[in-house]
């Protein structure tokens, strides 16, 4: 290897100080080539396949790739550059290609074929047999089935594809940065809290201009939108938040993925048919734990007649309560989340912010780690890495109920430039066992939260902490895996409509009072959160729940109805099935300028096409397996260890239903789903 590149360093955690866009290229270069070379003389030399002899190496390869892949994909989206892009996008087609190459690799597959149903198969274990057999499935779904001429096209069609999803991301990322307001006068800030005028107040200063810079990222947009009395600055927020890298808004055409998502969808549609399905969808479907698209429509059509009529009926309380209240006689869709948050305070009488300084980062970090502890016999404790990319980096590791060792963590908490929006876990290094011992998985947990000011430890919102447990949830299920062999150790090889469980299912300890006294704490006192405001956040738990859920499910209409019936170049156009879906589900009316399914990364950058479903589809089984918590005591110490060992430890090495039903003792059922949204229970199971 070549050591000069600390890319090709792998004998540690990564050296993010070291690297530079020039490693880049040379690296990923390197790596395909040795592989290449490496999996050809496997081909050659093994007359007879086993696991040792030929899946274990393959392992290797993988991994080695995989870990210098990992920090150049993480560092694009945390620490965005022009120089990191150039050579980030030149390598994504080398990437793809490769992938397509060893899944249409005949001689591969035949030898993979062997060990299957000639070799020593029956004897190996579950992961090993389970790793084999979704290869075998993988090739399948990788064209090794089609004739040569066709097999190229895959390959085209998947290096095009991996191009277009980066390039709709850099579109969102360049056209969210590029747009700010600044604002002179103070008096067109009342009502945004003071933490959000503070933020902004920073924001100026370091853009060395007077008053105060609000932007479309998320704490910057959202304090605005739902705390702004100044309707105007609402308005213009809102139009430019929701025109975001489309043909219209106040920077139309600059960055606009109209073309983009056309391309996508056509290029989808072209590769199902190309390997014998009828649509997107059903080639998406073929590795996720739902049967069918049929399935899956009738699931999210069964939701969606639960909650439509309420949602309505949440409308139409909003729409009266602004009229009576708030002299508002036509509700805006830049006056909704405003509004919204009026309602709350009137009902319930307190809001998000106030909620703020009961929950300072550093005491919601060490609850949230006790509470794992106690429910998983773990201990996180903060660690020193070699090397971070930002120096608001934070790294952890966690340890088992012996002081073993189990896994690390950085935790990358701010919002910046140059740092895609949102909140995610990725994979920097994957549990598997060695030659040389055991490798122990590290995650990347990113979050977009406000950044301390003024001296104060950054200060969350109940929201906030939500998302936080939601994201250490897929970390945990990353790190606290036993199985030893990668292909299906921690979230790899985990349907993804089941790989949301065990995220959503730790958010449910936010609304506990035994958990709330760990994770919350004044920030001036240190007392816990009021046992009068825990009555008033759960008396508006579910507040305008039913709205929610009609938009999550319009979400999950639209982009199913996108992969199974749309065609790009026909007659209708994406905004027209976007209408659609909204006639039959929506209980908000969406303006004509508004162009959300621009920054739809989930199903045109992300993982999630065909599959945003998921996220309704894990809730169901997330909410029935904290229903046992909720019969036994949220931190009964046996129930803790049941959900380790048979849904975290275990990660993809058996299929989702077989573990839920092992730890739940039964299939699921949407009661619980529907009880915690406030919506009564469906008579049928999920």
């Amino acid at each position: 290897m070549q050591q000069d590149n600390p890319l090709m360093d792998l004998s540690g955690l990564p050296r993010f100080d070291a690297i530079l866009p020039e490693h880049v290229e040379p690296a990923v270069d390197a790596v395909l080539k040795r592989n290449r070379a490496a999996i050809r003389e496997l081909i050659d030399t093994v007359a007879r396949p086993e696991w040792d002899n030929f899946m274990a190496p393959l392992e290797q390869l993988d991994d080695d790739l995989e870990r210098v892949w990992a920090p150049v994909s993480h560092l694009n989206a945390v620490c965005d550059s022009e120089e990191l892009r150039v050579v980030y996008e030149r390598c994504l087609p080398k990437l793809s290609d490769y992938s397509a190459e060893l899944g249409q690799d005949r001689d591969l597959y035949e030898k993979i074929h062997h060990i299957r149903h000639q070799g020593h198969y029956a004897e190996l274990g579950r992961a090993e047999r389970k790793v084999i057999d979704n290869a075998l499935r993988d090739f399948h779904l990788s064209g090794v089935d089609l004739e040569a001429a066709d097999q190229e096209r895959y390959r085209e069609i998947t290096s095009e594809l991996s191009r277009l999803g980066n390039f709709f991301s850099r579109n969102l990322l360049d056209a969210t940065d590029a747009w700010h307001i600044d604002i002179a006068d103070e008096s067109r800030l009342a009502g945004i809290p003071d933490n959000a005028r503070a933020q902004a107040r920073q924001a100026a200063l370091e853009a060395d201009i007077e008053g105060w810079r609000f932007t479309l990222h998320a704490p910057s947009f959202l304090a605005v939108m739902s705390h702004a009395d100044d309707a105007s600055l609402r308005e213009e927020v809102y139009r430019a938040y929701v025109t975001r890298a489309s043909e219209t808004g106040p920077n139309g055409g600059q960055w606009d993925n109209g073309g983009v998502m056309l391309d996508i969808l056509r290029l989808r549609r072209e590769l199902a048919v190309l390997l014998g399905y009828t649509d997107y969808a059903a080639y998406s479907l073929a590795t996720k734990m739902a049967d069918s698209s049929e399935e899956v429509l009738g699931f999210i059509r069964q939701l969606g007649g639960k909650c439509r009529e309420p949602g309505r009926r949440e409308v139409r309380a909003l729409r009266q309560f602004a009229r009576e209240e708030l002299g508002i006689q036509s509700l805006q869709p830049w006056d909704l989340a405003w509004a919204s948050e009026k309602l709350r305070h009137h009902r319930y009488d307190f809001s998000q912010e106030s909620l703020r300084p009961y929950f300072p980062l550093p005491r919601v970090l060490e609850g949230m780690f006790t509470i794992v502890g106690r429910l998983f016999g773990i201990r996180v404790e903060a660690a020193e890495a070699p090397s971070t990319w930002h120096p608001d980096v934070q790294f952890y590791r966690i340890l088992d109920e012996s002081g073993a060792p189990r896994g690390h963590f950085y935790l990358d908490l701010y919002a910046r430039k140059q740092k895609r929006g949102g909140a995610w876990m990725a994979d920097c290094m994957g549990r598997r066992r060695t030659d040389n011992g055991l490798q122990r998985p590290v995650a990347f947990l990113t979050c977009n939260f406000s950044a301390p000011v003024e001296g104060q430890p950054a200060l969350l919102t109940h929201d906030e902490v939500i998302t936080l447990f939601h994201e250490f949830g897929h970390g945990l299920h990353h790190m606290l895996t036993r199985v030893d062999v990668a292909g299906v150790a921690g979230i790899n090889g985990v349907p993804w409509d089941a790989v949301e469980l065990p995220s959503q299912f730790l958010e449910n300890w936010c609304w506990e009072r035994e958990a709330l006294d760990l994770i919350s704490g004044h920030v001036d006192s240190g007392e816990p959160l009021p046992q009068e405001l825990l009555d008033k956040m759960r008396q508006g738990r579910n507040f305008q729940s039913a709205m929610q859920m009609c938009r999550q499910l319009e979400f999950s209409l639209f982009d199913m109805r996108l992969h199974t019936e749309f065609e790009p170049g026909g007659d209708a156009t994406i905004q027209d099935v976007l209408n659609g879906v909204r006639e039959e589900v929506a209980v908000v009316e969406a303006p004509a300028f508004n162009r959300f399914q621009n920054s739809f990364g989930h199903i045109f950058a992300g993982g999630y096409a065909a599959g945003y479903y998921s996220y309704q589809w894990a809730e169901v089984l997330s909410a029935d397996a904290f229903s046992l918590f909720e019969e036994k005591g949220i931190f009964d110490a046996a129930t803790g260890r049941r959900f380790l060992a048979e849904i975290l430890e275990r990660g993809g090495s058996e299929e989702p239903m077989v573990l839920f039903e092992a730890f739940r003792g039964r299939k699921p059922t949407v009661d619980a789903l529907l009880r915690h949204s406030g919506l009564s229970p469906l008579e049928d199971a999920a």
